[in-house]
C-alpha cells in the first residue's frame, strides 16, 4: 500500500469514527414551535421547545431566545397542539391492538381481566420495549364469586379464599387488584384489606355490592357506574336477585333502571362517592354502543377499519344479543338510561369528584385507541369541558394509577406526548386529529403506523 493510499484509508477512518461520533451525541429530541397545553389550569405556551432526553422531558420553555442543544434533533411542530399522552383506564389489551393504540395517542392502559400468563407477558414486553406498543398496567385475572362469570376468573367463595387470591395475584406481579359482579360485602372487605396490605388498590365492576358500601370499604375505583343504581334505588333487592340470577339479568335490570332513579337520589350518591374520593370510570362509550347495537349502521364505517376482520368474526354481535336476550324495547330502555347517566356525571364532578376515562375495548364494537377519543367527546356531551375531559384522560388516570410521572408535560416527566393538528380545547373532536405520538421518547407518525395495521 502507498502512503498515498495508506493516508486516504486512514483519513476515510477517521471521517467514519468522527461521523459516528456525531450520531452518538444526537442524543436528545426537541419538539419546537408547538402550543404546550397545560391542562392544570387551561393555559397554552405558545411557540414552546420540549426537548427530550432518555425517554423523560428534561426541558420545557419558550422557544424565543432557547438555546437547542447541539445534540438535539429537531422536531417542528410549529402551529400544532401538545397534549400529555391518554390513559384507557379500562382495557383489555390484544397484542393485534398495540399499534392502534399508538397512532390514536394512546400510551398507557389499564388492562382489568386477562389470563394472567399472556397477558404479563404482554404487559412484560412492551414495558421492556420489545415491542411497541403503550405503558401497561395489568390487575390479572379478576377476582369473582360463585359461580364465576368467565372461567378464567379467580373464584372466592369465603374470605380466606379471598385473601389468598389477592396474594396469588401479588405474586405474579399484578399491578392492581378487579374485583367483579358475584363479590359481596363479606368478600370485598377482606379483598381491599388483603390488597391494601400489598400496596394494591382495588377496582370493581359492581353488582352484589352497591357503589357506598363499597367506597366505605375503600375500593378505589369503580367501573361502569356500577352499584350507582343499587346505592340509589329504594331497594337494591331486586337488583341483587338480578345479579344472581346471570350476568346478563344483572347487567339488563342495571342499565334499564338509570331511567327510573330520582335526579335527588342520584346526587345524593354522586356527592357521597366524590366526598369518599373514589375515582369513577364511566366507561359512557361502552353504555352508548351497547345501547345502539340496533342500529345497523353502527356496524360499517369508517372507524371498523382499524378491526382486524378476524376480531370482528369475534365479536359476533348477533350472538351477543341472542346471549344477552336482547330485543327492540331493551336498546330503547338502554337509550332512555343515558341522560341520566349523564346527569349523575355532571353531579358527580360538580361535587368535586374525579372522572377518569375508560373504554372496556377491545369488546364488541368499542375500537382500541379509537374509543378513547369517543369516550372524552361523551364526557364533554354529558356536560364537561373539553378540559374536564382532556384531565380524566391524563392527569386523573395517571393519578388513578399511582404514577405521577405519567399525564403532564413538565421537566422529569416521561415523554408521552401526542401533536395535534387541532386545538382541543376549542374542540374535543380535535384529539382525534394525531400527527405523532411520542412514547418513551420515541416518535411514531400517526399514519406510518395505520399503513402497517
Amino acid at each position: 500500500m502507498t502512503i498515498r493510499r495508506a493516508t486516504s484509508a486512514i483519513l476515510l477512518a477517521l471521517v467514519a469514527i468522527l461521523a459516528s461520533c456525531g450520531e452518538r451525541e444526537k442524543d436528545r429530541l426537541a419538539l419546537v414551535g408547538g402550543n404546550v397545553i397545560d391542562l392544570s389550569d387551561g393555559s397554552v405556551m405558545q411557540n414552546a421547545v420540549v426537548v427530550i432526553y432518555k425517554g423523560h422531558i428534561e426541558t420545557l420553555a419558550p422557544a424565543t431566545g432557547f438555546k437547542i442543544p447541539k445534540s438535539a434533533v429537531v422536531l417542528d411542530v410549529s402551529g400544532r397542539y401538545l397534549i400529555p399522552g391518554l390513559i384507557d383506564a379500562h382495557a383489555h389489551v390484544k397484542r393485534w391492538a398495540l399499534s392502534r393504540y399508538i397512532a390514536y395517542g394512546v400510551t398507557t392502559v389499564r388492562d382489568i381481566h386477562g389470563t394472567e400468563d399472556s397477558v404479563n407477558a404482554l404487559r412484560d414486553e412492551v414495558n421492556l420495549g420489545a415491542i411497541p406498543g403503550p405503558r401497561m398496567f395489568v390487575a390479572g385475572a379478576m377476582i369473582d364469586g360463585s359461580p364465576a362469570t368467565f372461567a378464567d376468573a379467580g373464584v372466592a367463595t369465603t374470605p380466606d379464599e379471598a385473601r389468598r387470591l389477592v396474594d396469588q395475584r401479588a405474586l405474579s406481579k399484578a399491578d392492581f387488584i378487579t374485583v367483579y359482579t358475584r363479590i359481596t360485602p363479606a368478600l370485598l372487605r377482606p379483598i381491599v384489606e388483603e390488597a391494601g396490605t400489598l400496596s394494591l388498590s382495588v377496582t370493581g365492576h359492581l353488582g352484589l355490592t352497591d357503589a357506598l358500601t363499597a367506597s366505605s370499604m375503600g375500593i378505589r375505583s369503580i367501573d361502569h357506574l356500577s352499584g350507582v343504581p343499587e346505592a340509589a334505588a329504594a331497594s337494591p333487592s331486586p337488583f341483587y336477585a338480578a345479579h344472581s340470577r346471570s350476568f346478563f339479568d344483572g347487567w339488563n335490570y342495571f342499565e334499564k333502571s338509570w331511567a327510573t332513579l330520582d335526579s335527588a337520589d342520584l346526587a345524593r350518591v354522586a356527592q357521597a362517592l366524590a366526598s369518599r374520593k373514589v375515582y369513577l370510570v364511566p366507561t359512557l362509550v361502552l353504555h352508548e354502543a351497547f345501547s345502539r347495537l340496533d342500529d345497523p349502521a353502527v356496524m360499517t364505517g369508517p372507524d371498523l377499519e382499524a378491526v382486524p376482520d378476524s376480531e370482528k368474526l369475534r365479536w359476533n354481535v348477533p350472538d351477543l344479543i341472542i346471549r344477552a336476550g336482547w330485543m327492540p324495547a331493551d336498546f330503547e330502555a338502554f337509550r332512555a338510561s343515558r341522560p341520566n347517566q349523564d346527569l349523575f356525571i355532571r353531579e358527580f364532578r360538580s361535587a368535586g369528584g374525579v372522572l377518569v376515562t375508560g373504554t372496556d375495548a377491545s369488546n364488541q364494537m368499542l375500537v382500541p385507541g379509537l374509543s378513547e377519543h369517543r369516550e372524552m367527546e361523551l364526557l364533554v356531551r354529558a356536560g364537561l369541558t373539553p378540559r374536564d375531559a382532556l384531565l380524566a384522560a391524563t392527569r386523573s388516570a395517571a393519578a388513578l394509577l399511582g404514577a405521577d410521572s405519567l399525564g403532564r408535560i413538565a421537566p422529569g416527566k416521561v415523554a408521552d406526548i401526542v401533536v395535534l393538528t387541532g386545538d382541543p380545547l376549542a374542540d374535543i373532536s380535535n384529539t382525534r386529529k394525531v400527527e405523532r405520538v411520542i412514547l418513551r421518547g420515541l416518535v411514531y407518525s400517526a399514519d406510518s403506523v395505520r399503513t402497517n395495521w
